[in-house]
């Protein structure tokens, strides 16, 4: 059976929950609404869901390990099922897209995202594909971009959940391409 793995990236813990920088979790966290798949399990070092796609089983998973380490989570799953990188799919934060702005890319370049960069380095390849999740860049030039993306959202919360929705759809629409969507009830 083949298997597709979305790792949605972020750091574990309430301290980081709504922050710009966990935004990732909070896709996969909808994902897992919209199939109504409850509770995640603790698997590979991160939570994780399991659907099935007429034939083909579909794992999202949240790396428990901290951003810069989410390749260790997401090499584990991936070694676990033995999925193609062709078949990985990355959701992470980006603040090289305005806010609200959502894209799907296969492979190229990490763009200074430490989480990309330890998938790359965790599964010798960086041409998995990725949904980008704009979070954009201070207005402030002298606001840290560390500081920035470990921060909240400050734009209103309608604004930021239709971004998260359209991000789902993104992801949705990857697999859609891949697989037709049966997962049980």
């Amino acid at each position: 059976m083949e298997t597709w793995l979305v790792a949605c990236l972020g750091n574990p813990g309430k301290d980081y929950q709504g922050h710009r920088h966990s935004v990732g979790f909070v896709v996969g966290e909808e994902l897992a609404r919209r199939q109504g798949l409850g509770k995640p399990r603790a698997k590979y070092r991160g939570a994780l869901w399991t659907c099935s796609y007429h034939g083909k089983e579909v794992l999202v998973l949240l790396p428990q390990t901290y951003m810069n380490l989410s390749g260790r989570s997401v090499v584990e799953a991936a070694g676990g099922h033995r999925i193609p990188i062709k078949h990985i799919l990355a959701v992470h934060d980006d603040v090289e897209l305005p806010f609200g702005e959502v894209r799907l890319k296969e492979g190229g370049g990490l763009g200074g995202h430490n989480g990309l960069r330890s998938m790359e380095q965790s599964l010798g390849s960086r041409e998995f594909f990725r949904v980008r999740v704009g979070v954009g860049r201070p207005d402030n030039p002298r606001i840290d971009l560390a500081d920035y993306v470990l921060s909240r959202f400050s734009e209103p919360a309608h604004e930021v959940r239709a971004m998260v929705a359209r991000a789902a759809d993104l992801v949705e629409e990857w697999l859609a391409e891949h697989a037709e969507i049966t997962c049980p009830d």
